[in-house]
């Protein structure tokens, strides 16, 4: 059965137009209704002809030798008529037998793949959107300014931190198909964001729940993984942050990425403590023990690494030497960007059974305060190597021309309302989004100041 899609309702000179054949059965048609409901939920129109056609789906049918021919027959029919076609259905389940013999259709899916479908649509002909007359941008409400959003890709944590109480209140690790990850980036993407940041309650663990199951990203097969989503997002050509990542030992499988600039090099990872003492009482996921060798070894591999972490002081049981060593430890690995906690007992917790002294409040409170003079000493000098270099910046706050005012952004080793800040002078306006090169003149403990070049 071969059906030729007739245009339904007003049309818009302005709306992409799909022609679509479907052969076949009836469940092969039904497949074809419901690429067709979401196509026109999404304000596309349907071509009684392939040549008034933007593109052309043609839904295959492979049960018989005579079917597989009238298919071929069909998209051949399409690529003559049109030029622009996309195959889906039982025949793409074999993908070779079509392109072998029309190299130059567009995708190939197969059956049941409705989401692979319109995402071929939406590459071959982007659906128009009308701000004034669509109650929702394809992105979504973001609350976030224009040029940067967060992009989730699991909920949940199987970690049992004694601090922690996460896995009771949002359940174990639930991960996101690549797919769906990788289609809400692009639609990002397309809406002008120009920074993703990668964020979930463990990044690294990305997957596991899944094991690794692959989704259909198009016609290609995408891994639920973390560096292979990595990977994926850092072919979007935008700036890619990676945010809570445990530091798992495939975690150093990312670095490449970093080092062939596909993804920014900037690791967020919440190390909390550093002394095995209180890491075991802590019952953090991670051996760190190594770690030090390991953080140098990832600078080494990429020399413009930036690790932010965050670090709890006066966990129960914390005595002056876990302390100390926390300090040396820091000034060993030299933590770029580091924020610190004064534990306080939560309700649900493990770490109130443990049975440990607790640290008193003036302790914990002088303590913080020591950690961070330290940490700033330590940032302040490493913020020092950065003057006399070039780095872009991403542009946060307006500035520039003639109002003489510096523009505020941000370099790629500082994450939005949580690292530093660049301070930039320009002849012209600089506005939210832009990306320039700064020339780094000084710097202080957290922040550059310099002119765009």
């Amino acid at each position: 059965m071969q059906t030729r899609s007739k245009a339904q309702g007003p049309t818009s000179a302005d709306a992409p137009r799909v022609s679509f054949v479907s052969l076949g059965c009836p469940k092969a048609l039904v497949d074809s209704e419901r690429i067709v409901t979401q196509l026109r939920a999404e304000g596309y129109e349907l071509s009684r002809t392939h040549a008034g056609a933007d593109v052309v789906i043609v839904n295959t049918c492979g049960f018989l030798d005579s079917a597989k021919a009238e298919s071929l027959e069909a998209i051949g029919s399409a690529l003559a008529e049109n030029g622009r076609v996309i195959v889906t259905g039982c025949m793409g389940a074999e993908p070779e037998a079509i392109t072998q013999r029309f190299p130059d259709v567009l995708a190939v899916t197969g059956p049941q793949q409705y989401q692979s479908v319109v995402e071929a649509v939406h590459r071959a002909a982007p659906p128009a959107h009308d701000p004034f007359l669509d109650l929702l941008p394809e992105q979504g409400v973001k609350l976030t300014p224009r040029h940067y959003a967060y992009l989730k890709i699991s909920e949940g944590c199987d970690n049992a931190c004694a601090f922690c109480i996460i896995p009771n209140l949002r359940g174990p690790l639930v991960s996101r198909p690549a797919a769906e990850v990788l289609r809400e980036a692009e639609k990002l993407a397309r809406a002008g964001v120009k920074e993703l940041l990668v964020i979930s309650q463990d990044t690294s663990a990305y997957g596991r729940d899944l094991r690794y199951a692959e989704s259909m990203m198009g016609d290609r097969a995408v891994r639920a993984r973390f560096l292979d989503l990595a990977r994926e997002l850092g072919e979007l050509d935008l700036w890619v942050r990676l945010h809570y990542v445990y530091p798992y030992p495939h975690v150093d499988e990312v670095i490449a990425l970093m080092t062939e600039g596909k993804i920014l090099p900037y690791l967020d990872i919440p190390f909390q403590h550093a002394s095995p003492n209180v890491l075991k009482a802590m019952k953090r996921p991670a051996n760190e023990d190594k770690i030090l060798s390991r953080i140098k070894a990832w600078r080494a591999a990429c020399p413009d690494l930036t690790l932010r972490s965050t670090f709890i002081v006066g966990f129960p049981g914390e005595s002056e030497d876990d302390f100390q060593y926390l300090l040396d430890w820091l000034s060993e690995a030299e933590i770029d960007r580091a924020g610190a906690f004064k534990y306080e007992p939560v309700a649900g917790a493990t770490a109130n059974d443990l049975g440990l002294p607790p640290v008193p409040q003036a302790v914990k409170d002088a303590r913080w305060n020591r950690l961070m003079a330290h940490q700033q000493a330590i940032s302040a000098r490493l913020m020092k190597r950065k003057v006399g270099k070039r780095l872009p910046v991403i542009i946060d706050e307006p500035g520039g021309g003639p109002s003489g005012a510096p523009a505020r952004g941000r370099t790629p080793a500082d994450a939005p309302q949580i690292d530093g800040s660049a301070f930039v002078t320009s002849r012209r306006p600089l506005r939210p989004g832009d990306l320039v090169s700064v020339k780094v003149e000084r710097s202080d403990a957290y922040d550059v100041y310099g002119p765009a070049v």
